[in-house]
Order: C-alpha cells, then sequence, then structure tokens
C-alpha cells in the first residue's frame, strides 16, 4: 500500500508541510512554477535550500506582492480590537524565551482583516471569513474541485475550533493569519501535493507541540493555543522541553483533516524523503518529515475453534456465546449442522488469538457440552480500524473507521445510535440519513 508517514517530532506548520511534501516529487521546481500559476493575487513561492543540524532540506518562502506578510493573530471574534481592522497586522510581542519556533508565529485575540487586489486592479476581496475564504479559492484559483473541497474543508475546521474557543457561531469567526494569503498559501499547495502524490493512507507520528508559553498582546496564553488543543483532541500529542509552539493551527487542522492515523511508524519500504525546514534554529533540527513509501496490508494469524452440538438448549448456547465475547473471543458464531443419526445440531465456532486457545477451549468445555474442540489455525487479511467520537446537534457519538487495502469505511456505533434514535424518537435510518447530510 502506498502510505505517506509525516514525522512531527518538531511539530507542524504549513509552510514546513509543503517543502517536505515538495521534496517527495520528481520535479519539485516544475511543481513549484505550477503553484506560481495557481493565480492567488500577487503571491509567489520560493523553494529555498536550508540547513538545520547538518541536515539539508527546503523551506517554502512565500511572498505577497514581493513582502513575507507580518505575523498576525489567528481568530478572533468581531468585537475585538476594532482598532486593528483596517491596519496591518499587529506584530507578536514575545519574551525572548518564549518565542514560537516556526515561520507563522501569530497572536489570537486581535481582529483584522486583509485584502488582495484583483488582477484587474478594480476589485478587492475580503478573506478574513469562510465566506471570504471560499470566494478567493473558488473565484480566483485554478483548482481542480476535489483540492478547493480540500482546502475548504480544512478551513472548516479551523472555523468550528475558533467558534467552540470563541463561544461564537462559525459564520461570526474573522480569520486572522490564517486568513493571510501565505497561509492560504500554504493550505492550498498541501492540498495540491496531497493530490500529486496521491497516497493510498496517510499515517502520523504522535505530534510534538512544544511548551510553555507565549505572550500576546492580550496576555499569555498556554501552549499548545486554544485553537490548536481544540484541532488536536483525539490525536496523540506531547510537551517534550522546548519552549514555545510548535504545532499552528494551520498545521492542526492538516494533519486532522488528511492523516488516517497516528502512531509509531510501521514497517514499511521507504522510497522517498522529504524535509520541510522551519525558520528557527534549535538543538533539534527544525523540520517536518515525510517519507513516501510501500505498507503491507495487515495480515495477522488466528486460530478457529470448533465443536459440534446437539443436546443444548437455545438458551445455554446463548449464555456459552455472550461467555466467550465477554472473555475475548474475536468472535463467536453457530452453524445450523446435520448430525449422526439424522440430529439436526449446531456448529459452535470460536475466533481468537493463538495465545488465547488454552483459555478459550477451557470455556468451551466449561459452558458447552461437547466432548472435544477442534483446532484451525489460518492467516487472515484485515483493514486496520479505529475509533473517534464526534461532536453532533445531538450530543457525542462514536463512529468506527477501517482503511486499507485501498478502501476506507465509517460506521456509527450501533449503542450511541440507537440511544439517540430513542431519545429523539427517530429510527436509525433517519438519524443516519441526518447525520450524514450534516456531515457534507
Amino acid at each position: 500500500m502506498k502510505t505517506l508517514y509525516l514525522d512531527c517530532s518538531m511539530g507542524a506548520a504549513g509552510d514546513m508541510m509543503t517543502a517536505a511534501l515538495l521534496e517527495l516529487l520528481p520535479d519539485p521546481a516544475g511543481f513549484t512554477e505550477k503553484l506560481n500559476a495557481l493565480g492567488i493575487p500577487g503571491v509567489e513561492y520560493r523553494a529555498e535550500p536550508s540547513v538545520k543540524c547538518g541536515i539539508k532540506g527546503t523551506h517554502m518562502r512565500v511572498t505577497v506582492n514581493g513582502v513575507e506578510e507580518e505575523p498576525g493573530s489567528e481568530a478572533s471574534s468581531p468585537a475585538e480590537d476594532h482598532s486593528q481592522l483596517h491596519g496591518a497586522s499587529p506584530r507578536h510581542e514575545h519574551t525572548q524565551e518564549h518565542q514560537h519556533e516556526h515561520t507563522h508565529e501569530h497572536t489570537h485575540e486581535h481582529e483584522h482583516s486583509h485584502e488582495h487586489e484583483h488582477h484587474s486592479g478594480h476589485s478587492h476581496h475580503h478573506h478574513n471569513d469562510l465566506h471570504g475564504v471560499e470566494h478567493l479559492v473558488r473565484e480566483h484559483m485554478k483548482l481542480p474541485e476535489a483540492v478547493q473541497k480540500d482546502v475548504l474543508a480544512v478551513y472548516g475546521l479551523i472555523a468550528e475550533a475558533e467558534s467552540r474557543v470563541h463561544g461564537l457561531p462559525v459564520e461570526e469567526i474573522h480569520f486572522h493569519e490564517v486568513g493571510s494569503l501565505d497561509a492560504v498559501a500554504d493550505v492550498t499547495a498541501v492540498c495540491l501535493l496531497m493530490r500529486e502524490l496521491a497516497p493510498e493512507q496517510v499515517l502520523a507520528s504522535p505530534v510534538h507541540v512544544g511548551c510553555g508559553q507565549v505572550r500576546c498582546a492580550h496576555g499569555i496564553m498556554p501552549v499548545p493555543a486554544p485553537a490548536t488543543a481544540e484541532l488536536l483532541k483525539g490525536i496523540p500529542i506531547y510537551g517534550g522541553t522546548i519552549r514555545g509552539e510548535l504545532c499552528t493551527p494551520t498545521g492542526a487542522a492538516l494533519l486532522r483533516h488528511f492523516v488516517t492515523s497516528f502512531g509509531p511508524m510501521p514497517p514499511m519500504r521507504t522510497y522517498a524523503v522529504g524535509c520541510g525546514m522551519g525558520k528557527k534554529d534549535f538543538p533539534a533540527a527544525n523540520c517536518l518529515r515525510a517519507m513516501l513509501a510501500d505498507t503491507e496490508d495487515s495480515r495477522d494469524r488466528v486460530l478457529e475453534l470448533r465443536c459440534n452440538l446437539d443436546d443444548m438448549s437455545g438458551e445455554d448456547l446463548a449464555f456459552a456465546t455472550q461467555t466467550l465475547l465477554d472473555a475475548g473471543a474475536l468472535d463467536v458464531w453457530t452453524c445450523p449442522i446435520g448430525m449422526k443419526k439424522g440430529r439436526p445440531g449446531v456448529m459452535l465456532c470460536v475466533l481468537c488469538k493463538p495465545e488465547e486457545q488454552a483459555a478459550m477451549t477451557a470455556l468451551l468445555f466449561r459452558c458447552t457440552s461437547t466432548l472435544g474442540v477442534r483446532a484451525c489455525a489460518m492467516e487472515r487479511s484485515i483493514l486496520d480500524r479505529r475509533s473517534e467520537t464526534l461532536e453532533t446537534e445531538y450530543g457525542p457519538l462514536r463512529r468506527k473507521l477501517a482503511s486499507g487495502w485501498g478502501v476506507e469505511r465509517s460506521k456509527y456505533e450501533y449503542e450511541d445510535l440507537a440511544r439517540i434514535a430513542r431519545a429523539r424518537q427517530l429510527s436509525p435510518a433517519e438519524l443516519r440519513s441526518r447525520l450524514d447530510r450534516e456531515s457534507e
């Protein structure tokens, strides 16, 4: 399986992810030309060589009308700091020991809007909210429809996180640094690169977020910043010893949108490695590393235990089945069979790990009337499975996800679905339909 693995041991930011993915391509220069032909007003991408701790990589520099945009704030409510609405982006006020590590240093509380000039020179468009970003993406960029959807999905995640942080509806959330043109350029580039690389699955390490605090214009904030913490819910993160913000909201949103699962690097045959560098220097190389590799689809070995029964009641069979499942059996099922002397019977089958054979065999003898248990060793192909909890208008709802072998599947947890359906006097089918419409 074609797998992309992201090493986030120094966090994640949009420019670093762009540079790392760019290095995986056979013609990085040619793809950079494609980025510059997108039509983002005034934006120019420049892939520059960079060395951190003796490791060579790439830093992606984005300029707007020839100038790197000053870092601004992430998002805020419309009522905050109107003095910034028509001025330049406010600079982030750091103490010396609490500076951000990546290119996208930012505050989180100011409100300001950015404008870009239409190439014809006669109109301006704001992109400091979801509507403005959508206008920019759909009307001013030469992007495939699938990439447009990815870009807007990433911004939708950021808007939802900011909405929860500020306690405001999504439509009232104004983007700041993440709505500026260089941030839009980063998100767009990563979405295009993902489509170009076309991995079957994207995996990532636990995310290093940094530690300590950052001083902003409205006070001191903890690391990870509130919006970043929202975006990283359910994702394994750690603080480490490096003081400052290593994972930006943009980086967190890109990880949440694209990564299938987070964990240690799996066994894989790597054929391309890319290093995307941040600006600052630290004892550890300030880079996000991306590896393109082939991984084997998941397989494991299991045992199937079987016994034939012709003298047990349905109630006793049900008890035996539940006892085996409660003890950790992977699956338990029955099949109708014909036995000697023409008697109808039941074959009871148990699927278990090889190391559980003795325990499951003992339970079969204890809970059934069988005089013998057969064992068959076999290899099975499986999908990688994980679960997540969704916050819906009906309350928390667990969803099971499976991926591998070129497929992806998801299914709502039945017990949660049934609980909500009963409370709302809906059928499970009606509730599923409503949930699916909301997720579109």
